[in-house]
């Protein structure tokens, strides 16, 4: 028997494919939460950054993401090492007492 397949809107698919591209979330997450197939997903990453050579809004867009995704973990490295000096200062502040 043929699977029909699924319609999925314009805005539902952008809003997958930024999800994966500035959060930095993977298909198998996001195909697990949204009931969508990894393969699915994959087609409209790849329809995007496809789009991206064409389309200067698209570029930008895209840039945008890549840059979000890029100081989000940066600022989670800076967060962690910023936890660790608070530790190593409060350790070193009661060996000088």
């Amino acid at each position: 028997m043929l699977q029909m397949s699924k319609h999925y809107e314009p805005e539902f698919k952008k809003k997958i494919v930024r999800l994966h591209l500035e959060e930095g979330r993977t298909l198998k997450g996001l195909a697990a939460e949204y009931g969508v197939s990894k393969a699915s997903i994959s087609i409209w990453v790849k329809q995007f950054r496809e789009e991206c050579q064409t389309n200067e809004e698209a570029k930008a867009d895209y840039d945008y993401m890549k840059e979000n995704l890029q100081l989000k973990r940066q600022l989670a490295e800076l967060q962690k090492e910023n936890d660790f000096l608070k530790k190593a200062a409060a350790f070193f502040a009661k060996e000088i007492d």
